[in-house]
């Protein structure tokens, strides 16, 4: 609903305020409307590139002049029609009106709920701005401002009952009686609804790129635009998705009022979702008791609940736009972490022997040639199928062999020093290591040319310590991880380390090893990535071969390879093909 919420802010913002031409211009074709809407929001879409920082710099001074503008309108809209407009503050009113007009009242909350709509992406926007910033900006200026200009909208209402249909969705009509103000007023309103759709196409992207780092949305290309705010980020293909869908709802729909029931119900969902979150959050994360949680749950839950309610008997209306997206959007987020879960399997059940590939190495021919060779694989433990298939396809690999897996963990971030974890694989004379590389899900999952130096450096750390006095931890960039096929975490105590002469022959055999890794590294590093393909057995049903074999290959053929994202460069890659049914 959230991403749903993306594609229509946009397009009911700026066809909203671009509707307002039709006032000076009464005769002016709606089709010319849609044309001017469609020229702004590619316009809009194109500036997504700059980054947020440039895109709210720019929109900053119209987003004040905006909200001080209606503020100002507001308050002569109080003194001119209605001093006394102050007492609907009071919710005594608001159950007078919901207990005189019964079932009416109810379903006109749908359309009452976009005053408010806009604040469900504030959560989102926390990656892009400091919540300092948003409270102050929201408390100070935003909400005062809102409320002065409803209220005076309510002090025209009770003077002009006539204008009640209109002023609804065009919130300057109570303005027109002022040509001089009409104009100026337009301008900047059409500016600020391209600026306020701002908030959720961020916002998207924020979402987006979390559910890439949990595994639940294709791979998609991250660029951070910020070097001081790290959540400031762009995705090339989201922002020309959202560009298509919108226009493909402006076109579709031309229909402010429709385009206000899909939005309505997108919005209210969002919110009652969070709030949903937020109390597992209380319950989980800052340990509060669960009568408070649900307290919180039923308190502000009962309310969206209401607005929900309302919002859905919109749905023929509509709103089963949002509901049709979101359904979109969760099936392609449900296959790809269905298949993306369903090859791990794969690989956790079809692991390896190294000692039976190593004891059939005479018989296949299998070689060692020089180099490094970095296989990626999704195991954190043992060895993956695709390097069976490998070897005995190819019987040979490098002298230096190290499977590195990428994992992310459930921590916004992963220091330097703790982003490596070495371990050994097999005996000493293999030559055969492991390599978890740990991200936060905000983390940048890219490494730069350094990242061979890096896990080279680590992995001599590795050598020379791992035999060096009793349990001790290992310090420096790397730390030791236990597996099935790995030392322990702690070097234990070996009763030939007393021996003066042992030490020193452990320690020439580590130098000798360490000068071997990195005779390896001056060879070349080479980096192996299984292309896998998953398909459904014969026997599985229709629904499966449906999912596996034609939307998941889809999705997998045109999201970005993992070579991409890990930017390895394409002279020292090597993929390794391999069909897994499921």
């Amino acid at each position: 609903m959230a991403i749903g919420d993306g594609v229509l802010t946009p397009a009911i913002s700026v066809l909203s305020a671009v509707s307002g031409i039709k006032l000076k211009f009464t005769g002016l074709h709606d089709n010319y409307v849609v044309i001017i809407s469609c020229v702004v929001l590619v316009g809009l879409f194109s500036l997504q590139h700059h980054g947020t920082h440039r895109v709210a710099f720019m929109f900053a001074p119209i987003v004040t002049a905006w909200l001080l503008c209606i503020s100002g309108i507001g308050i002569y809209n109080i003194f001119r029609w209605n001093k006394c407009i102050f007492h609907a503050l009071s919710p005594v009113y608001m159950l007078k009106f919901l207990r005189s007009t019964g079932i009416e009242g109810w379903v006109s909350l749908a359309g009452v709920v976009l005053s408010i709509t806009g604040v469900e992406a504030m959560f989102a926007n926390l990656g892009h701005f400091s919540p300092l910033s948003i409270k102050m900006a929201f408390t100070l200026l935003v909400y005062p401002s809102l409320v002065l200009s409803y209220m005076g909208e309510a002090a025209f209402l009770s003077k002009h009952h006539k204008d009640i249909q209109e002023v609804s969705i065009k919130p300057y009509q109570v303005i027109t009686c002022h040509k001089a103000v009409f104009w100026p007023v337009f301008i900047v309103a059409t500016f600020a609804s391209v600026v306020g759709s701002q908030a959720v196409i961020s916002a998207t992207f924020s979402v987006i790129n979390q559910c890439c780092a949990l595994k639940c949305f294709p791979r998609v290309k991250i660029v951070h635009t910020s070097s001081k705010i790290y959540g400031q980020i762009y995705i090339p293909e989201v922002n020309w998705m959202l560009m298509c869908l919108c226009l493909g709802v402006t076109i579709g729909l031309r229909d402010t009022n429709m385009m206000g029931h899909a939005y309505g119900l997108a919005v209210t969902a969002v919110m009652f979702v969070t709030t949903c979150l937020m109390a597992l959050v209380m319950i989980i994360v800052w340990k509060k008791s669960i009568i408070t949680a649900l307290a919180f749950l039923i308190l502000f839950g009962s309310i969206e609940v209401v607005y929900i309610s309302a919002s859905v008997s919109k749905i023929p209306e509509g709103g089963w736009i949002p509901v049709v997206l979101s359904m979109i959007f969760m099936g392609v987020m449900y296959i790809w972490n269905y298949g993306t879960m369903t090859k791990h399997q794969f690989d956790v059940e079809n692991k390896v022997s190294i000692d039976r590939i190593v004891c059939l190495g005479p018989s296949l021919g299998m070689v060692r040639v020089p180099g490094i060779g970095l296989m990626y694989t999704n195991l954190a433990t043992g060895v993956p199928a695709v390097f069976g298939h490998f070897v005995t396809n190819l019987p040979a690999f490098h002298k230096v062999l190290v499977f590195v897996c990428i994992k992310s963990v459930q921590v916004p971030h992963v220091s330097g020093n703790e982003r490596l974890l070495v371990s050994r694989v097999g005996p000493k004379e293999y030559g055969l290591f492991r390599c978890i590389v740990r991200y936060g899900y905000k983390d940048l999952q890219q490494e730069t040319c350094d990242f061979e130096n890096i896990l080279v450096s680590d992995i001599v750390h590795f050598v020379e310590t791992e035999e060096e006095g009793p349990l001790r931890p290992i310090t420096g960039c790397s730390r030791q991880f236990t597996d099935a096929d790995s030392e322990p975490l702690y070097a234990p105590d070996r009763t030939f380390m007393d021996s003066t002469k042992k030490e020193n022959t452990v320690h020439s055999l580590c130098k000798d090893e360490s000068l071997r890794i990195l005779e390896a590294k001056e060879s070349g590093v080479t980096y192996i990535f299984g292309h896998s393909h998953a398909k459904a057995k014969k026997s599985s049903s229709f629904f499966k071969k449906l999912v596996i074999d034609i939307v998941y290959a889809f999705l997998s053929k045109n999201c970005r390879e993992p070579d991409v994202v890990l930017n390895v460069p394409h002279t020292s890659l090597l993929e390794v093909g391999m069909i897994y049914y499921v």
